[in-house]
């Protein structure tokens, strides 16, 4: 995953958002394993649920972030966590499962032949990851970076990816896998205050996609002005309701489980 630091409690503000896909995940995954492996597991909030879905079932959570883990120890204490890049993670486990982690890793789809073998038939590879790339709020990031005033400090800045649920699909079924992949847009409604630019949906990316902008930009000042800028061009993409502000969010979902014809 990428490097750029994490900030555990600003994650923890949308909680009920950010939860709410792993649910739907975890809900389409068949069987009962007895090992599970969590790539990407933040501050273990949502892994801490899996007990109750699996009992018994031994389960690890996996994170590059030190704030993250920490945190996930903190309030976590009975569970297990551990320091580890997925990319170099060698998963024992016959469900490995990652929350919104896999659009950081440049390439991740290369991970998939490796996991796959790694699992017992009847294994299951489980993932979502956001699909709203194309979105405002991620489109008007993408452009206020490629300015000439933010070009220089953001040029390198490494931007998530996805593939979309086809893909996915088509790469797994080649590995012997059947596959169930679908995707889901989520009409979030978020509420808070608006007497700063951005509001909410500015509260929301601070927790993910604005996380390797903060890192780029050491100068708070830089800092300030940039979020400014930002905030004012998503109070116009995100008009603000009597109920709050709507912000649509697609997600791509991923079932796979590993048949004979794999082994």
């Amino acid at each position: 995953m990428s490097t750029h630091t994490w900030d555990p409690a600003q994650y923890l503000h949308h909680a009920g958002h950010r939860s709410r896909p792993f649910h739907d995940l975890v809900g389409r995954v068949p069987g009962s394993p007895r090992r599970v492996v969590d790539l990407g597991c933040g501050p273990g909030n949502t892994t801490a649920t899996l007990p109750e879905r699996w009992p018994g079932a031994e389960i690890v959570g996996v994170d590059n972030s030190p704030a993250m883990i920490a945190r996930a120890r903190r309030d976590h204490p009975g569970l297990r966590f551990e320091a580890g890049d997925i990319r170099g993670y060698r998963p024992d486990a016959d469900l490995i499962l990652s929350n919104a982690a896999l659009q950081w890793v440049p390439g991740h789809t290369d991970l998939f032949p490796g996991w796959i073998d790694s699992l017992p038939v009847g294994g299951v590879l489980a993932f979502q990851v956001p699909g709203n790339f194309d979105s405002p709020s991620h489109t008007l990031l993408a452009g206020l970076r490629d300015t000439p005033r933010w070009s220089g400090p953001l040029g390198e800045v490494h931007v998530a990816a996805v593939h979309g649920p086809a893909d996915y699909l088509r790469r797994l079924a080649d590995l012997g896998c059947a596959v169930d992949a679908w995707e889901t847009t989520y009409c979030q409604l978020l509420t808070g205050s608006r007497d700063t630019p951005g509001g909410p949906v500015l509260d929301w990316m601070l927790g993910t996609g604005l996380r390797p902008v903060l890192a780029a930009l050491t100068d708070p000042a830089d800092r300030e002005e940039f979020l400014a800028e930002y905030g004012a061009l998503l109070d116009q993409a995100y008009p603000a309701t009597p109920h709050g502000t709507v912000l649509p969010f697609r997600r791509i979902f991923v079932v796979a489980v590993k048949t004979p014809d794999a082994a």
